[in-house]
């Protein structure tokens, strides 16, 4: 009976049952495991959520909502814990409640009387807001450490790199049959430009691809420069290279901004006229080769890249058009169309509507679409309450090499921040998930400082008894 029932359940299913019914024991051992040990399930939101969306070219199925899942078990993990861990530092923090607010409009727009679905809404919404205010307080409770903070550093830039080099693989060997089917399914329009690839790897496009090795590009080129062991020099340089040849492989022009903004970031940090002053140089020396030389012409991918500085491009000409229509249409609407009304959730819950077909191209102007300049206002107060609070912090930190890693991440950060209007990649895995840990990092700086410093404090008692005891 049982070799009936899933014989038909085979055949009817297909591969998808046939893997699910395989997946099954493993499941319920990863629930177990996230519930035994919350930080575990942290660890494996972050490493989902680079695979979540190209897992759907190979198996159809709703993987986005597996980031969902596991934040869930992993805050009932922490719930049902006997005991907390006394050094960790509560979830009671100002980047935390800037974030409860942004988290906070976003379930008022419920109401919007201009929205149309709350399915909408509760789809859209995820990558808006949900996924930011689920991560950021988790982090603050289960990976506050430095060595926490240095294993988010490894599984991050391992993951890229491998994404990076699939993504060399699909552009010198070729896409597999998954991905092929994706490109022929539409994507192909987009991603195949003049006979060329736009590289995209397990991303879900190529212009998320681009921004987050370029992300990983300038953290990994930051802290290769500073101090560390030659194992790791090595390590961040290699990391750096590679994900900055993804960035230019993947075609996606605003993914240059990524690393401009943030290495300018960096260098603005550093209070170092040594390194402010070179870098700045070769900063503008690169940014004079793209924009007023035809030098390396005949590679597709630099040419891409340089019509990104080019003013009177059709494809920004077409962006700004759009974008004076949108703002003539919110006008009349101060708190948006609603959340999920805009872009491609508008376009699958209320198809027709003026917000569904105007193309977005920006998070900052899907968020304008979806919460009116209320909420823009809003949201670019979190963002800049961010960037100029830890600043300053990091501006004055005197031990170097937690300097160099806050200053990496910052620089990422305001890379992202800053490309983001170019590109809707902010909300979208796995930008999304790193940037959350990457600011609560930033916020824990002075819990770091405060740390070394007791630990510094209690070896020279130590030292002192040992001495006096021997003495």
């Amino acid at each position: 009976m049982l070799a009936i029932v899933l014989g038909q359940a085979f055949s009817k299913g297909g591969i998808v049952t046939i893997v699910a019914f395989a997946a099954f024991p493993f499941a319920i051992a990863l629930v177990a495991a996230i519930i035994a040990s919350p930080k575990f399930g942290m660890w494996t939101m972050l490493a989902f959520s680079f695979f979540a969306n190209g897992i759907t070219r190979y198996i159809d199925g709703p993987f986005g909502l597996g980031v969902d899942i596991i934040l869930l078990l992993t805050a009932l993990g922490y719930m049902f814990r006997t005991k907390d861990d006394p050094e960790n530092p509560t979830a009671n923090n100002p980047l935390t409640w800037a974030v409860l607010i942004w988290f906070g409009y976003t379930v008022i727009e419920i109401v919007n009387p201009e929205a149309r679905s709350f399915e909408a809404w509760f789809y859209a919404v995820r990558g808006v807001s949900l996924y930011f205010i689920a991560t950021v307080p988790l982090t603050f409770i289960l990976l506050s450490k430095e060595k926490d903070m240095d294993t988010f550093i490894k599984i991050w830039f391992c993951i890229s790199t491998f994404a990076a080099l699939w993504g060399m693989k699909q552009l010198f060997i070729g896409v597999d049959y998954a991905e092929n089917r994706w490109l022929e399914m539409g994507a192909k329009q987009t991603h195949i430009l003049f006979g060329k690839l736009r590289v995209f790897s397990f991303y879900s496009d190529a212009g998320q691809f681009g921004a987050a090795t370029a992300h990983v590009g300038v953290v990994a080129g930051i802290m290769a420069i500073g101090p560390c062991s030659r194992k790791r020099k090595i390590f961040y340089t290699v990391v750096s290279l590679l994900n900055l040849y993804g960035m230019m492989i993947s075609g996606t022009r605003g993914a240059l901004f990524v690393a401009i903004m943030g290495f300018a970031a960096y260098l603005l940090l550093s209070n170092n006229m040594k390194i402010l002053i070179p870098g700045a140089i070769i900063g503008l020396l690169v940014i004079g080769m793209l924009k007023y030389t035809t030098i390396g012409q005949q590679n597709d991918q630099i040419r891409r890249m340089r019509t990104a500085l080019d003013p009177n491009d059709a494809s920004l000409m077409a962006r700004l058009e759009n974008q004076k229509k949108l703002k003539a249409y919110m006008a009349s609407r101060p708190i948006g169309g609603g959340i999920g009304s805009a872009g491609s959730w508008g376009q699958r819950f209320s198809p027709g509507t003026f917000l569904a077909t105007t193309p977005l191209d920006s998070w900052y102007v899907k968020i304008f679409a979806e919460s009116g300049i209320v909420g823009l206002s809003l949201y670019l107060t979190l963002i800049l309450f961010i960037l100029i609070n830890r600043f300053f912090v990091i501006f004055k930190i005197k031990e170097t090499d937690l300097k160099f890693k806050m200053a990496a991440f910052y620089g990422g950060i305001f890379g992202v921040c800053f490309a983001s209007y170019g590109n809707q990649i902010f909300g979208q895995f796995p930008t999304g998930s790193v940037m959350y840990m990457s600011m609560v990092y930033i916020f824990l700086a002075e819990n770091f400082i405060e740390k070394r410093s007791l630990k510094r404090s209690k070896e020279n008692s130590n030292d002192e008894l040992s001495i006096g005891l021997n003495s």
